[in-house]
């Protein structure tokens, strides 16, 4: 964009701006002659996707602000209203995290629905996202929003939206939602219903108490065992909407020795004791972790802000408060639940570059099993299909932290999960073992697979151009071998063909730039660019056998350092295809 064009444009949007904090802001800059940050909020726009929209603070069209939800919100309207013919009756959820602007987000979502003859189903304080998923069937809702940037540091803030069914959007209704948005005028000129003459009308309702409590009576018929004895545990909401829920759930529950972290337990947006609120940061578990050891806990539970992940540390064999990886969480929790209770026709599901162990586990215990694409949004409407046939939803994971259990929610559930961790903890407790000690013995039943990932960050047209040359080379110049490893087969999301043993057979699943290795041995080299970052992700895993009595330190020393070699030798490959040294 040149200058004059630049400066036109970014003068247009803050006359259109009905925020005037915004407006001004982009004022000083234009008058301030800001060439360098009118670029970076004006030279593009926050992508409407599967995920929603997710942006910094502030004012301009790369950025989340009260004009980019209005337009968004109208051109949701629009959409549901051709092709959800009883969106009037149905209306829409609307649930909001604790971040700055939240409230005024989700207040203008609601006046846009309302000024559409859409019912706003609003709930009156803050919201966990599960809990706003579970809104939207437990209310037969056309769709819901979800007003939060998760995990994201403070000056995000990000708007998510789903569907009907209760799950995030997929295609084609991303899309569609996109272009009706790309239709939409400027903000001023987005109607708008006050709340007042909203309510007056019926299109604008408070969420009743009755759903929440639905919500955690679902929960927690969700545990298998029902023990609570003997555990202790520490929970930190970090500073988000999740520690109210997850206090009360885990009280009725029958676990009384829970100890939160108070000064992360209260919601607030500017999250004060961390830079980055999420568990997987270093310095996030700072707080949780003293105070566990300060009171001798078992257990540390930690919830992202927004309540739709968790973060699990537990015992290790010499006492130590240790944190399990995503990976490690999800392939105990489909082992527990599959062994502990009783379920015909058991499905668990995860992604594909979550751990194959999960696969062997559902094969060895007679449960079905599948995997999606990355994203939650791809399990939850895999198990929406799959419940339609009969099959009894288990557990679905991705190795970011992600989980669900069983049908309640269809997305990430960080309390749910949470409750049935807590479950699983007493249990191992009653038999002598930590949380570590029971992965152990999943490990020797089903072999010893360990992880890794590695992930390049490459901003701007440059780090683009670099991250397709590196995918485009791999798929121009495939590999036979990864170091010592011989490559069995060969999965390319992008083109959904699959090479092994020189033929080539279809992938069903949908088109997505991934490409997938897996090696003789059973172990998995996976390639993909981030949907959200500009970064390109590598994903190593390696399978190992242990022998019969051989200690679990010495079995995991060996994979770990063999896939240390497995990325050592992975990524020269990819600096020839394009990757910066």
């Amino acid at each position: 964009m040149d200058h004059d064009t630049l400066f036109r444009t970014a003068k247009a949007w803050a006359d259109a701006d009905p925020d005037a904090a915004t407006a001004a802001e982009v004022h000083a800059l234009i008058a301030a002659k800001n060439t360098a940050e009118l670029e970076d909020r004006f030279s593009t726009s926050l992508e409407f996707g599967t995920a929603g929209l997710r942006g910094v603070l502030g004012g301009g069209t790369n950025r989340m602000n009260r004009a980019v939800v209005r337009r968004t919100t109208l051109g949701l309207a629009r959409y549901l209203k051709a092709t959800v013919p009883d969106v009037t009756t149905r209306g829409v959820i609307i649930g909001r995290d604790g971040r700055v602007l939240s409230a005024e987000f989700a207040r203008d979502a609601a006046a846009v629905l309302a000024a559409e003859g859409i019912p706003a189903w609003v709930f009156k304080g803050v919201a966990a996202t599960p809990l706003t998923a579970f809104a939207v069937i437990r209310h037969n809702a056309a769709a819901g929003i979800m007003v939060t940037a998760s995990h994201n540091p403070p000056e995000y803030n990000g708007y998510k939206v789903y569907w009907g069914n209760g799950a995030q959007i997929v295609p084609p209704h991303d899309t569609g939602i996109a272009k009706a948005i790309d239709d939409v005028g400027p903000a001023k000129d987005v109607a708008l219903m006050n709340e007042d003459e909203a309510r007056r009308k019926s299109l604008f309702h408070d969420v009743k108490d009755a759903v929440t409590r639905a919500y955690v009576d679902a929960i927690l018929a969700l545990r298998p065992t029902r023990q609570t004895e003997g555990v202790s545990i520490v929970y930190t909401a970090m500073h988000g909407v999740g520690g109210a829920l997850v206090l009360q759930s885990l009280g009725e529950a029958g676990f009384k020795n829970v100890a939160p972290v108070p000064e992360q337990q209260e919601p607030d947006g500017r999250f004060p004791t961390v830079r980055f609120p999420n568990p997987e940061e270093k310095g996030a578990m700072d707080l949780s972790t003293a105070l566990a050891n300060r009171v001798g806990a078992d257990l540390v539970l930690a919830n992202d802000p927004d309540a739709d992940r968790l973060a699990v540390m537990a015992r290790d064999a010499a006492g130590k408060l240790v944190m399990l990886t995503g990976n490690e969480v999800g392939v105990l929790l489909g082992h527990f639940l599959l062994t502990q209770q009783k379920t015909d026709n058991p499905l668990v599901v995860t992604t594909i570059v979550s751990s194959a162990q999960l696969k062997a586990i559902a094969q060895a215990l007679g449960s079905r099993y599948a995997e999606t694409l990355t994203g939650f949004k791809w399990i939850a409407n895999e198990a929406i299909e799959e419940l339609k046939q009969g099959v009894n939803f288990v557990v679905g994971y991705e190795e970011a932290l992600g989980y669900s259990v069983g049908p309640v929610v269809r997305d990430k559930d960080g309390i749910g999960a949470a409750l049935v961790v807590a479950d699983m903890a007493a249990w191992c407790k009653a038999r002598g073992l930590t949380l570590f000690g029971y992965l152990e013995e999943v490990q020797r039943a089903h072999g010893l697979f360990v992880a890794r990932q590695f992930n390049a960050t490459l901003p701007g047209a440059t780090g683009a151009a670099a991250i397709k040359a590196v995918m485009d080379g791999f798929r121009a110049k495939p590999p036979s071998t990864i170091g010592a490893s011989r490559i069995a087969a060969t999965n390319d999301y992008q083109q959904q063909t699959r090479v092994e043993a020189g033929k080539t057979s279809a992938l069903t699943l949908p088109k997505s730039n991934v490409v997938a290795y897996e090696l003789e041995g059973g172990h998995r080299v996976t390639l993909r660019p981030s949907g959200t970052e500009p970064k390109i992700k590598f994903y190593f895993e390696w399978r190992e056998t242990m022998s019969a009595g051989e200690p679990i330190a010495t079995a995991r020393a060996r994979a770990t350092q063999r896939l240390e070699a497995l990325e050592a030798a992975f990524l020269p490959l990819a600096a020839e295809r394009g990757l910066p040294r």
